[in-house]
Formats: C-alpha cells, structure tokens, sequence
C-alpha cells in the first residue's frame, strides 16, 4: 500500500509540473535580424540645416522616409517645404512632451541588441513552422504617441516613444491606465509577433459569432505562447500576474456565466468588442476580469484542444476554421 501511494504522488507530481507539449527542437537557429535606427536618425535633424537633414533622411531611407512623414506627420511627402517647417515643431515640441520623450526614447533604447536577440528567436520558430515566411525589414522610429506597430509590405515600423516604461510620466496625458501595463520595452517582441500572426494568419471562418472570434484570436495567443514559451502566460496577454491569476480562479464561474447567457452564439457587435477589445475591465463578466476575457478563453480552449489532441500540428490548428469542432473536440470544462 506504501508503495502505491508513493507511485500515486509521484504520478501527481508528474503531471503538477508538466509544461505542455513542445512544438520546437532546442537547436534551432535563430534568424538574422537588424533594426533600423530611423529614430536615431530623426535626431540628427537640426533647424539651421533642416532642408539638407530632410533629404538625406529620403536618401537613406528612401522606403521607410515617405511613409513616416504621411502616416506620422500626415503630411504628403512630396511636400518637402511644409515639411521643413512641421519636422522641427514635431521633434523639439514642448507642450505634449515630444522633446521629453523623444530623449527618453533615445536611453530607454539606446541598445536594442536584446530585442533583436527576442526577433530573431521567434522568427526562426515562425520560418521553422511555415518555412516560406518572408522575415520583414524592421524600423524603429518615434510616432508621437500615435501608434506602436505598423505594417508596410515587407516591413514593420516600431513605435518605441510607445514603449518607454509604465511609469513614463507623459503617458498620463495620452493614454489610460490600464493600457500602460503593455508600455515596456520588453513587450515589443510579444506585439509584433502577435500582430505579425494575426496578419499573416488571417480570420477565415464565414461565421461571425463571438465562438468563432474567440477561438480564432486564441489559436493566436495560444501559438503566441508557444514561440514565447520562456514567458509566463500574463505577460503574453499583456496582464499583471493577478490579473491572470484573478482568472485562474474564477475559471469555472466565468465559463458558467459565458454559457448560461448563451453569449457564445451571439453575433452583436456590442457582444464581440466587449469580450475582445481591450479596455479596463469585461463588463460582460464582472468589473474584476480583465478587458480581452474572450481572447483567454479562447486560448484556454485551443491549450484544452490540444492537450486532448496530440496527433494535431500547430499547423493544422491554425488552418481549422471550425470553432465549434474545437471547441467540441477540447472537452474544455474549467
């Protein structure tokens, strides 16, 4: 009897620190990535000699330099003459903080090697899934506090003044509070990865019920997590560890409450952007749980779903569009 309880603990132990499965070999190696310092770049623009800064900035950076100027600046980027006149106000501007936060830009990020150790990493899992992904050319630049991530053809811009600390002091004035927990520079590898799958793995279900969204937006989350399987799960999610752990607990009740409303089929937009867009909390739910609630649901689901289908690729979760199997197949009972 001795002997059977110490099998039955040692099973239970076991099982308490298994990880998952594992999707990637050890020796993968890792892809070459560079950024782009257009952010350093800007900084070299000066007034007294702003016309010849501005077209060494088109020579250098002959892709990157127009799209800057009309996305960023909203100004055409032909229009060479306005332009000498709103670059200089954009940089050393005073009243919103640019000048501030343009050289805190330049310490937070003076060296970037991590973030391109961070790329290169999960761009070699990414090529070692999907082996025809094109690895883009990425850029770091300084947005005035308009935007973090954007794509471009072949390349992706970085917003890094959007990456400063969650205690920047400027982010009071732009954004809200619950946002600024994903404001740290080592959130950048996790956002453009997701954002890079979410683009290059498109939605293709023809349904439009909060089930298939869900679902979609957790397989990306879930195969998230595995390329950054070094990361607890709330940092994936962009939540404070007692964010996810608040949902971990209540896991079963909120699975109860999402059933019992029958919220899972329904197709209002008010519905879908409750669940999935990110806010302070998912009214939907209870002011306690986390905005995006839908997108970890979805993602335990996926997790449920594979551990429950071993034979099942990483690929061929992705390219399932039918929620309702997964969701069946998952036996996901919290």
């Amino acid at each position: 009897m001795k002997k059977i309880l110490l099998i039955a603990v040692c099973l239970l132990a076991l099982i308490g620190c298994h990880k998952g499965r594992e999707y990637f070999p050890k020796d993968i190696d890792p892809q070459h990535i560079e950024i782009v310092r257009f952010d350093n770049a800007l900084m070299n623009v000066h007034e007294a000699t702003v016309a010849q800064d501005i077209q060494v900035l088109y020579d250098e950076y002959p892709t990157f330099m127009p799209l800057w100027v009309e996305d960023i600046l909203g100004i055409p980027s032909a229009d060479t003459a306005y332009l000498q006149k709103a670059l200089p106000e954009f940089l050393n501007d005073t009243l919103y903080g640019f000048r501030q936060t343009n050289q805190r830009e330049q310490e937070v990020f003076a060296d970037v090697s991590d973030l391109e150790q961070g790329l290169s990493t999960a761009f070699a899992r990414i090529r070692y899934l999907y082996p025809q992904t094109e690895i883009p050319t990425f850029y770091l630049f300084v947005s005035g506090f308009q935007t973090p991530i954007f794509f471009e053809d072949e390349l992706i811009g970085i917003g890094a003044d959007m990456y400063l600390g969650s205690d920047y002091e400027y982010y009071n004035r732009v954004v809200y509070d619950y946002q600024k927990q994903t404001m740290r520079k080592e959130c950048i590898p996790v956002d453009v990865i997701s954002a890079f799958l979410f683009r290059t793995l498109p939605y293709t279900s023809t349904k439009s019920r909060l089930l298939d969204q869900m679902i979609y937006r957790g397989k990306v989350m879930y195969l998230t997590a595995q390329i950054f399987d070094k990361l607890p799960g709330y940092e994936v999610m962009g939540w404070t560890k007692e964010q996810w752990e608040w949902c971990m607990k209540n896991e079963e009740a909120i699975w109860h409450l999402v059933m019992d409303k029958r919220d899972l089929f329904k197709t209002e937009s008010l519905v879908l952007t409750g669940y999935l867009n990110d806010g302070p909390f998912t009214s939907e739910v209870s002011q306690d749980a986390p905005g995006r609630l839908g997108i970890w649901l979805g993602w335990r689901i996926a997790e449920s779903y594979m551990a429950h289908n071993e034979a099942v690729s990483l690929q061929e979760l992705m390219a399932e569009p039918d929620a309702q199997k997964i969701l069946e197949d998952s036996y996901y009972k919290p």
